[in-house]
């Protein structure tokens, strides 16, 4: 496994203060980037909180998930939560440390009071001081939240006052873009209101009990309500690891509704991803959660389409310049706007999304420009099955007849076969997951010349 190490630098820890117009929640930010460039300590709001003791849990949920490692036993230090300015709002995001379970904390234009709300993406400071007195705020104290210093911050003389230092594994990177390119093949399942959204959280297991885990879960609706069923079956939704959702009972006295996404799934299917969302007033809490509780995104192979072709990273380097910060990117204006065709910018769109440079709101079933702080180009120089597939191509391994291609591996050979649906393998990767988990490394070699291949004849023909 490949690490390096993050480094946080802020002026300050963040902290609740007491101020002359009640308490003020100053949020410390770390370098990222602005619609003005990169900035050391950006500032994205100054106002005040509609529901300050809602956004109050909602933030710690996405602290929890952060400090998280369901299904481990493993202890580590957690990553500070990510926050986005897109304009109308603020996002809150973290990854589990385990890489299964995704937050996102969406403050809604409507649960913000006052105050301009900027453009860019960094790391906020969320430290135990921090937890313990968000912990604490009531339902009625007025509350002003500062996401970024008050005035522009000038780093003193002997160097940022707080540094953490995080190591980061390549995969928690390959996770946190891999979830992005999951959820937006996800549809609404299932959606519940009031009484009954809190009947059916309250009905889920608290804490994260890795040894009593009940693994997947398959549930369809029923009524106002969802069903548990002893099997999947056209229209269910599954819940992988129910403990996983243990973040949503800080915010239960304020939940007014809950919306369940996935993937279309058949009988017999196999485990998938699952979104569970949470409505606030004037936010909104979602987590989405792996297909197994010791299985994290980072292996889910949903990305190696995208980071395989030329075509569509030449596409992504001209759609990132037309991005702004916006909240709710559409594809067709998008293409419009590149000269691309849909299904081309939705490609280039599922690129940048690989490197962290746009999300997916399953709400609003569409992408939103923000800008991981990492360095995003690991998601792909650390891809092992991408590697591996170049590696066949380099050393001319694989070889193509028709709708069938041959793929020399050591002492033989893998026969990869593809008509006009997916391509199958002969490997034993291809016989455990059937394509579950993406293409092996044969079948994406194969795909990848096919590519190659066909653009060589489309050039001639020009």
């Amino acid at each position: 496994m490949t690490r390096s190490v993050q480094v946080f630098a802020y002026l300050r820890p963040s902290a609740i203060r007491n101020a002359r117009d009640g308490k003020l929640l100053a949020l410390e930010t770390s370098g990222g980037s602005t619609a003005g460039g990169t900035r050391p300590h950006p500032s994205f709001f100054s106002g005040f909180l509609a529901s300050p003791q809602a956004a109050a849990a909602g933030l710690l949920s996405v602290a929890d998930v952060a400090a998280a490692r369901y299904g481990q036993r493993l202890l580590g230090r957690s990553l500070d939560p990510v926050v986005s300015g897109n304009g109308d709002r603020l996002r809150f995001e973290s990854f589990s440390g385990c890489r299964g379970v995704h937050a996102r904390l969406d403050v809604l234009r409507a649960g913000l009071d006052g105050g301009q709300i900027g453009h860019g993406t960094t790391n906020v400071d969320v430290n135990v001081p921090l937890r313990e007195a968000l912990s604490r705020i009531g339902a009625g104290d007025p509350t002003r939240l500062r996401v970024g210093p008050d005035e522009p911050a000038v780093t003193p003389l002997g160097g940022p006052v707080l540094e953490k230092k995080v190591p980061l594994p390549d995969h928690w990177l390959r996770g946190f873009a891999e979830t992005q390119v999951i959820a937006s093949g996800f549809d609404l399942r299932a959606e519940l209101t009031g009484a009954d959204a809190l009947g059916f959280l309250r009905s889920l297991p608290r804490g994260h009990a890795r040894d009593s885990s009940p693994g997947a879960q398959w549930l369809t609706p029923a009524g106002r309500s969802l069903r548990p069923v002893t099997r999947p079956a056209p229209g269910a939704v599954c819940l992988p690891g129910p403990e996983r959702l243990a973040a949503l009972q800080r915010v239960l006295r304020h939940v007014t509704g809950l919306r369940v996404y996935g993937p279309p799934v058949a009988a017999r299917a196999a485990p998938v991803a699952s979104a569970w969302e949470v409505s606030m007033p004037g936010m909104r809490l979602t987590l989405m959660l792996s297909p197994e509780t010791s299985r994290g995104f980072s292996g889910e192979g949903g990305a190696l389409e995208a980071l395989s072709t030329h075509e569509a990273a030449e596409d992504a380097e001209l759609v990132s310049v037309l991005l702004a910060w916006e909240p709710r990117i559409d594809p067709a204006e998008l293409a419009e706007r590149a000269g691309l065709s849909v299904r081309r910018a939705q490609a280039a769109l599922t690129r940048l999304a690989t490197a962290g440079r746009v999300g997916y709101d399953t709400a609003e079933a569409a992408y939103f420009h923000r800008e991981l702080p990492y360095d995003a180009e690991r998601a792909e120089r650390h891809t092992p099955r991408l590697r591996a597939a170049r590696a066949l191509l380099d050393t001319g391994a694989v070889t193509l007849d028709g709708e069938m291609a041959s793929v020399a591996s050591g002492d033989h050979a893998h026969r990869v076969r593809h008509a006009s649906g997916p391509l199958s393998c002969t490997c034993p990767w291809w016989a455990q997951y059937r394509g579950g988990r993406g293409p092996c490394k044969h079948a994406l070699a194969v795909r990848m010349l096919r590519r190659g291949a066909a653009s060589e004849r489309v050039g001639s023909a020009r």
